[in-house]
């Protein structure tokens, strides 16, 4: 049995800290806040309202599966899973709006109204987008991205083309429509977790299947409850979880990670996998000779956005709203501009307003409704109190004027996150809240390498690594770091052996 630290409690520390005790090691996990989940978190007030302090889209739920079939379980076992219908709402120019439809069929009848013809190119992108799902999940997600050797298989060779890695996402889109609210619509998981879309391979059309295809769905209790799954899973393995436990520095000796340094306390292991933010645990944790990557190196690099957040509580319910809703009535273009190219806080905004109460009861007093404005940002702008109250105000306008009714003077709970807050909670680079943005030279083998060059017994996991941002990927990213801690300690032996 060896002693193994992980440092976090996101998606990724939690998946690896459940294969690892599953393989019979003594696993540490290490978390600075004083609850589990990273950005996953969950604020419950003392009113009695419970958010979700970050992700709220459900997607891939194969993946969830997937994770929980490994230690012979079920979604259906840890916890309520539905589907939501409509998927989503978008709002466009003069309060037009799109409810999207759950079923593919109906999906289809809705674009074919829009635009003549859509109807038929939206079957034909969505074959195509199927494709790049199942093989890129089959022959690349799952991959580490240590060695070019990894790609060489006739699969992922035969389907290159294909997979269009190579393709812009924006031209690819336009291939097939020219409906400019249909566009909006194709694009928008582009801008929020990743790049502009014409800077993202037509690769990534994969996530347009996975929302509209595969259905959006909302675990009741929020995403909390899907931690406390995984944190069950890893805790009845045997992992041991410690918390307000910041790790302070890594100790080397001889090219080994050899201890964690913990509230002043040195904790020896024989592993060590660092599921906090990349770019702190190099420059924060590390002697500078044991890094990866240099501070000119991730200043090079393309994040996806920061945002801003309100978590609004409402002594009211609310009728003319949806679970999700994408306030999408200004130019998607010039805020994506502004977050990725002209980094300032946006002239005219896009925002997404989540309404969880609308499918779940259980989050708010009753008779309350909960709200989350989330506003996408460029990662590293200056953020102070004000502006973020200038920005609510916009955002709370135009709901307001959308669903036709008034909502501040029914607030009794309202807190804000930002860049700052990123920053101060999840040592986050630039206060980005999602990662690094999907770009070409940003895929698969191009991502920060998972296991650390000069340090054998140190991994990376998290969204900074392969294979990238978003919870399913978190997820995959923790068995990733966990099956090359679990490589180098069969190696480890086998060489002690001889």
């Amino acid at each position: 049995m060896s002693k193994i630290s992980i440092i976090g409690t996101g998606f990724s520390g939690l998946s690896a800290a459940a294969y690892l005790s599953k393989a019979g090691h003594e696993v540490h996990v290490f978390e600075k806040n004083a609850s589990p989940g990273g950005r996953a978190r969950q604020l419950k007030t003392v009113n009695g309202y419970n958010f979700d302090m970050g992700p709220s889209w459900y997607w891939m739920p194969e993946i969830f599966e997937r994770f929980f079939n490994d230690f012979d379980l079920r979604v259906t076992d840890m916890y309520d899973l539905k589907l939501l219908n409509p998927s989503f709402e978008v709002v466009f120019e003069n309060k037009e709006t799109l409810k999207i439809p759950s079923d593919f069929t109906e999906l289809l009848e809705l674009f074919e109204s829009i635009e003549e013809g859509s109807g038929l190119q939206l079957q034909k992108f969505m074959a195509e987008a199927q494709y790049k799902y199942e093989a890129g999940m089959e022959n690349l997600v799952y991959l580490p991205g240590i060695s070019i050797m990894e790609f060489a298989n006739s699969k992922i060779i035969k389907g290159a083309i294909r997979l269009q890695v190579f393709s812009s996402f924006s031209k690819h889109l336009r291939k097939y429509f020219s409906n400019p609210r249909l566009i909006a619509l194709m694009e928008f998981p582009v801008l929020f977790l990743g790049a502009m879309p014409q800077d993202t391979p037509a690769l990534y059309s994969l996530m347009n299947y996975a929302g509209l295809k595969l259905g959006t769905w909302y675990p009741k209790g929020g995403f909390g409850v899907v931690i406390e799954a995984i944190l069950k899973v890893s805790t009845d393995a045997g992992a041991t979880f410690h918390f307000n436990s910041a790790v302070e520095k890594i100790d080397i000796e001889n090219n080994l990670a050899t201890a964690v340094w913990v509230n002043g306390k040195r904790i020896e292991s024989d592993i060590i996998i660092a599921a906090a933010d990349y770019h702190h645990v190099e420059s924060s944790l590390l002697p500078a000779r044991y890094r990866n990557y240099s501070n000119e190196y991730w200043a090079k690099k393309t994040f996806a956005p920061s945002c801003l957040i309100y978590y609004i509580g409402l002594r009211k319910r609310i009728k003319n709203i949806r679970h999700h809703t994408l306030f999408f009535e200004e130019e998607l273009l010039q805020h994506s501009l502004e977050i990725y190219k002209d980094p300032k806080w946006p002239t005219k905004p896009l925002f997404y307003v989540c309404c969880p109460t609308q499918s779940d009861n259980t989050i708010a007093p009753f008779g309350h409704e909960s709200l989350f404005l989330l506003m996408p940002l460029a990662p590293g702008i200056s953020d102070n109190e004000a502006v973020r109250e200038k920005y609510f105000a916009i955002m709370i306008r135009r709901l307001q004027d959308q669903i036709g009714e008034e909502l501040e003077p029914f607030i009794d709970f309202k807190q804000s996150y930002c860049v700052d807050d990123f920053i101060s909670d999840y040592n986050s680079y630039k206060g980005n809240a999602y990662g690094l943005a999907n770009t070409l030279m940003q895929t698969a083998l191009l991502k920060p390498k998972i296991r650390n060059k000069k340090v054998c017994n140190l991994f990376y996991a998290g969204q900074l690594t392969v294979p990238g941002p978003g919870v399913p990927p978190a997820l995959i990213s923790g068995k990733l770091a966990a099956e090359q801690a679990l490589k180098h300690l069969k190696n480890s032996i086998h060489e002690t052996v001889i």
